[in-house]
């Protein structure tokens, strides 16, 4: 069946508008400021208050303070957020929004060890990101590794594009696709030929 989906890094109104056009189900909003698809609060505001209904948003940190989190929600309007970092159970709870935890692939061999810790996330995304860094570098890895029948929808990222998301829906039983490399012109620039493309091939496909 096709998956839900998130192109992340959105850092413009007309790239989150073809997203939501596309029939995309989420946009992702990097406030991790190393990122070269960082956006501003003030920007990301523009940009949630220009989408149209029922797409969801959904704010990226990384190793972020609380007051710099805190700061954010109180300029913008995310529904969901997602740490990319070291942030404790504890951290990702504080702030009485929905949550998303991700893991990098170092971190599968132990991994309900490392996930029940944040029983209550909605879910946990798997990137191949490389440490330190809020995904986004278009590495894949192997997705037998990936965990199965775990009791949380699992998100897949990590070098997903519009020529190998059919096979990831065939291959794996993730909840969700998480893209932001394998759609863009440039960092942080959004294709919006690539994001069509992507969404025909998991709209088509028929697993």
């Amino acid at each position: 069946m096709a998956k839900r989906v998130k192109i992340c890094g959105i850092t413009s109104i007309s790239d989150a508008l073809d997203v939501a056009n596309a029939g995309a189900d989420a946009i992702g909003l990097v406030f991790y400021p190393k990122s070269t698809r960082f956006v501003t609060a003030e920007k990301a505001a523009e940009i949630c208050s220009a989408l149209p209904p029922f797409i969801t948003t959904v704010g990226l940190f990384l190793n972020a303070e609380a007051s710099e989190v805190q700061e954010t929600l109180s300029k913008v309007s995310l529904d969901l957020l997602q740490f990319h970092g070291h942030e404790t159970p504890e951290f990702c709870r504080s702030f009485g929004k929905p949550y998303i935890k991700a893991l990098g692939t170092d971190g599968l061999q132990d991994f309900a060890t490392n996930a029940d810790q944040y029983h209550d996330a909605l879910g946990i995304l798997i990137d191949s990101h490389v440490l330190g860094k809020a995904g986004g570098t278009g590495q894949t890895f192997d997705w037998k590794l990936l965990p199965k029948n775990y009791s949380k929808p699992i998100i897949l990222a990590g070098g997903l594009n519009p020529d190998n998301v059919a096979e990831a829906i065939r291959e794996t039983s993730v909840y969700a696709l998480d893209l932001s490399s394998g759609v863009e012109s440039s960092p942080g620039i959004k294709s919006k030929a690539k994001i069509d493309a992507l969404m025909r091939e998991v709209k088509h496909d028929k697993s």
